[in-house]
């Protein structure tokens, strides 16, 4: 029903990011909603270990997770590495300090006043991919893409992305990237076996103009997983327990997708893996994604997801997935527009 790709030992793989030289790991640790908020700096650093001891090597945040702290955090925990052993990935959009005027989206000076924050957090001289947040519908993108310019000529970025951009800005952004010569080389969209909406329109534009994705939730913050049963209320614990549950967690939580979700059980059983195993192993068939977040909470959460990194699904695994989920997935491409930012946050 699947293959390794060694019979022995499961070696990280490494992927291709975008039409670039640079090679990131097939798993990215992701720390949003953890480091600096929801678990100790000790268990975080836990964590960053054991990441680099199941062979992943790229490590991505953001300055407004836990306002800065997570940058801080992530910096400290991979202090003493080889800085050229590891890719690290940041991102600006969002509000961050105080919340003033000038405190968010993609002006040029928010974006140059925050690469200077995040590189004095991370306690680097450069990151390997500087991301767009989000699009920022009050500046012009010309403006935006001449900082990214001058950032990665200053050597404080190596690489530019993106995250959640519909096909056309994808297409207005890699064209001034051409002509202000710099690598766009990725968006960073949600993409799982629920949530599928960048199957039709952005992965073809992605493809067309050598854009990779690296893509969040990949386990839909936790659903696929199976630890949430129809009929019965999450335990306090879990993140759909707490009551900041997000919008698009939401969604997910409806009784006909968590029993649509416990028929994946016998699928993964057959495959040999656990359901959060097999729903990163999902993502992964998608040749235009090169690396799939995932976060941990606590160490062995870390081996446990990244153990199965090299599979690869068998076409009718792939299709007992899809018979499974028939109904209550969506590849409605119109979802990342719907969902993004109308107006600059503050």
């Amino acid at each position: 029903m699947l293959r390794h790709e060694s019979d022995t030992v499961t070696v990280m793989e490494h992927r291709y990011l975008g039409n670039s030289g640079l090679k990131v790991s097939a798993i990215t640790y992701g720390n949003w909603l953890t480091h600096g908020s929801q678990v100790e700096n000790d268990v975080a650093r836990a964590c960053v270990r054991a990441a680099l001891d199941a062979g992943i090597t790229s490590f991505d945040t953001a300055d407004v997770y836990a306002n800065t702290v997570a940058e801080s955090v992530l910096g400290e925990a991979l202090a003493g590495e080889r800085r050229e052993s590891v890719e690290i990935f940041t991102k600006v959009y969002w509000v961050t300090g105080p919340g003033g005027p000038n405190d968010s989206g993609l002006s040029r000076k928010h974006i140059m006043e925050s690469i200077n924050g995040s590189l004095r957090r991370l306690g680097t001289d450069y990151v390997d991919l500087y991301q767009a947040h989000r699009y920022d519908v009050e500046t012009p993108l010309e403006e935006t893409m001449q900082a990214f310019a001058d950032i990665v000529r200053a050597g404080k970025a190596l690489y530019i992305g993106v995250s959640e951009w519909t096909a056309e800005q994808l297409r207005a952004g890699h064209a001034l990237a051409r002509e202000l010569g710099f690598p766009f080389v990725s968006n960073q969209p949600q993409y799982s076996m629920l949530y599928r909406v960048i199957e039709p329109e952005v992965v073809p534009a992605s493809e067309e103009l050598g854009i990779s994705q690296i893509v969040w939730s990949p386990m839909a913050q936790g659903v696929l997983s199976g630890k949430y049963l129809p009929g019965q209320a999450p335990a306090a614990d879990t993140r759909a327990g707490h009551d900041d549950l997000s919008g698009s967690m939401r969604a997910f939580m409806k009784d006909e997708t968590l029993a649509a979700v416990q028929h994946l059980r016998p699928i993964a059983d057959d495959a040999g893996l656990s359901m959060a195993q097999l729903a990163i192993a999902w993502v992964l068939q998608n040749p235009n994604v090169a690396s799939a977040l995932v976060g941990a909470s606590r160490p062995e959460q870390v081996a446990h997801n990244v153990a199965d990194a090299s599979v690869v699904l068998a076409p009718e695994i792939l299709t007992r997935i899809d018979d499974a989920l028939a109904g209550v997935y969506t590849r409605d491409p119109s979802l990342t527009e719907r969902r993004a930012p109308k107006q600059r946050p503050s």
